[in-house]
């Protein structure tokens, strides 16, 4: 648990020994569609329930019903005395005219305001105690540390103006708002879209050591496994619950699917052998055929009153001609920016060169230049220093450019197909109907305008125009916010078997490592590095650098320690000679250097082809192993080498 003050205010609740929060028989339509068909949910104590299902299933909106921000079309739901709710919208509404400090200091409002109270009036004894005990039950003397303390961990500025910041700023600022308000239970929508890695794990450490209760709408998988003690489903409007985290709610709704399709296999079987029966007519008419008739009726009822699952998103790539074997190649590349006199420095010094067919991810806190160095490869900014080599035959589709070009007012098939009712990918001819009912958009939805849709929906299209496009190199900055987990997984095995180049912008750590072939990562001051491998073996090789580099500082720095200590006059030591042993070990070191050069090179050469690490992946893991290995053999064999080399003369 983390030790701030503003934190063990959380501790501070009221002590409920029933259901926080108790929802039954929720009944909510959006137009035809049922979202909540008489569905029953319960929140206990202490509880992080995670709310997951397919995109426009109606998570945001019973969300918003469990926090009482309207009310159901039919049901209730019911809230203990006393209990404080937050909700953190995907989409949060601030005030654009104050500063980040002031917009999160709304969330300790009941605070602030009894501690002045108290510091401004002249109270009665009585009036006195009882503000006193409300101060410590609220923290309130230490608001403003709390407020400092969330503005700090979420690396938000604390004097810049709200209507300065940008949409995923201003999510962290409402993020920040709900937190330090110490609420019984907070209601979070997609907390995690716009936040990098750092915040990311600093949020999954508070939740988890947080004393109130959650639910939170989230298709990170990584982040509900590390903070989910309950994954709540909503399919076809029924909630299900799984106890456990992601992954047991992944094998547990496995065997669930397959026992619910046997079972429909069944009841279409007999449904099926009634209707022959019933056709023939001649016994259906006699009285005793009477409760035959009425259970035929009753199934009749049931297969129409069944709604079937969703079927998954079917994914395909208008693939390009091939692009040529390099795809970019930076030499010395340097750039920066001057804002209010002052340069920031993004790239620095960066050299590296980019294959046909590299999955990279590009790895690093927001604000350290990830899409400024994506333009750079791609050559839609020129580097203040330093040269970058486009290859040959690039044709490009940038997925975040699609977000600023989306128009609400047309409809999802002018969207996709602007003047014509046909889609070519490869050598197949689709109509736009077709196509987009693999990507689960209804025939009926086609002439709606994308303004309906919701925020997974509208990602969902974006990457169906995306892939109706021909390209031999995908750039997709954060393409994980808002798409639900099926078609995460789906995107995931299609980007795995592409056979181009893919240049990966995500915080979201599965889909990095389930996707990337190599990472490259922001390690401060306009600095990056390559590293071979998915996310864990960048911070596996990570931290090794940082030891390295470490021993190394430690090692140079010696001589100037030694320095200090005082000249001693002694006659000076006779000159040491090398042993047998050692003069021997001195004349093998070339060649076991050698070596290790030569095995570095080779393992160079067959992770250079990133197909390795799909066909091969723990192949793949364990050459990246041994090449980090094999640095630190070659650093031990050179310093022996210098050592020896040096009392040899």
């Amino acid at each position: 648990m983390l030790a701030s003050p503003w934190y063990r205010g959380a501790l501070t609740l009221t002590h409920i020994y029933m259901a926080l929060i108790t929802a039954t028989d929720l009944q909510h339509a959006f137009g035809h569609v049922a979202l909540l068909d008489h569905a029953d949910f319960s929140l206990q104590e202490q509880e992080r329930v995670g709310l997951v299902g397919r995109n426009g299933t109606g998570k945001s909106s019973l969300l918003k019903l469990l926090a009482g921000e309207f009310q159901p079309d039919g049901g209730r739901v019911q809230i203990q005395n006393g209990v404080k709710r937050v909700y953190v919208a995907q989409e949060p509404v601030l005030n654009h005219g104050e500063t980040v400090f002031d917009s999160v200091s709304h969330g300790v409002a009941e605070a602030k305001a009894v501690r002045d109270r108290l510091l401004q009036q002249d109270l009665q004894h009585g009036d006195h105690d009882a503000l006193h005990a409300q101060i410590e039950l609220l923290d309130a003397w230490n608001w403003e540390q709390r407020v400092s303390e969330a503005v700090e961990r979420l690396s938000l500025p604390a004097q810049t103006m709200i209507g300065q910041l940008s949409g995923g700023m201003k999510k962290r600022v409402a993020l920040a708002q709900a937190l330090v308000a110490l609420p019984d239970v907070l209601l979070l929508d997609e907390p995690t879209n716009h936040l990098d890695l750092a915040s990311i794990e600093w949020l999954e450490s508070l939740l988890k050591g947080y004393k109130g209760s959650l639910i939170v709408i989230s298709h990170d998988r990584a982040f509900l496994d590390n903070v989910a003690t309950r994954v709540v489903e909503l399919d076809r409007g029924v909630l299900r619950s799984f106890d456990g985290n992601f992954t047991r709610y992944q094998g547990l709704k496995e065997e669930q699917l397959e026992q619910e399709a046997v079972i429909q296999a069944k009841a279409d079987k007999l449904l099926a052998q009634e209707e022959v029966w019933i056709r023939k007519g001649v016994e259906a008419r006699r009285t005793r055929a009477q409760a035959r008739i009425a259970r035929l009726d009753a199934l009749r009822q049931a297969r129409a009153a069944r709604r079937d699952a969703v079927g998954r998103v079917k994914l395909d790539l208008a693939r390009g001609d091939s692009s040529g074997k390099i795809v970019a190649e930076l030499e010395d590349v340097s750039k920066g920016f001057t804002a209010d006199g002052q340069t920031k420095t993004v790239v620095q010094h960066l050299s590296a060169t980019l294959l046909r067919g590299d999955k990279v991810a590009l790895m690093g806190p927001n604000g350290a230049g990830k899409t400024t160095l994506l333009k750079l490869i791609l050559g839609e900014l020129q580097p203040d220093t330093g040269v970058v080599k486009q290859g040959t035959q690039l044709s490009v589709a940038y997925f975040d450019q699609l977000r600023d070009q989306i128009d609400l007012d047309a409809t999802l098939e002018d969207f996709i197909s602007p003047g014509s009712e046909w889609i070519e990918i490869g050598n197949k001819r689709t109509h736009v109907r077709s196509y987009l009912g693999d990507f689960l958009f209804s025939p009926a939805r086609a002439h709606s305008p994308v303004r309906t849709l919701s925020g997974g929906e509208r990602s969902r299209l974006l990457l169906a125009r995306l892939f109706a496009r021909p390209a031999n190199v995908l750039v997709l900055d954060e393409p994980t916010n808002d798409l639900d987990i099926d078609t995460l997984e789906l995107l995931e095995d299609l980007l795995a078997r592409y056979e181009g180049t893919v240049f990966l912008v995500s915080h979201d750590r599965r889909f990095v490592n389930n996707v990337a072939t190599s990472i490259l990562a922001a390690e401060g001051d306009g600095r990056w590095r390559m590293y071979e491998g998915n996310v864990e073996d960048w911070l596996t090789q990570s931290q090794r650098v940082a030891e390295t580099t470490a021993k190394d500082k430690t090692t140079s720095s010696s001589p100037a320690l030694t320095a200090t200590v005082p000249v001693n006059h002694a006659p000076p030591e006779r000159k040491r000679k090398l042993s047998y042993k050692e003069q021997r070990e001195l004349e093998a070191l070339p060649t076991l250097i050698d070596a290790l050069e030569a095995e570095q090179a080779t393992i160079d050469t067959k992770l250079a082809d990133g197909q390795l690490f799909v066909q091969a992946p723990l192949e793949a893991a364990q050459l990246c192993e041994r090449r980090a290995t094999i640095d630190d053999e070659l650093l031990e064999a050179i310093g022996r080498w210098d050592e020896l080399g040096s009392i040899a003369g």
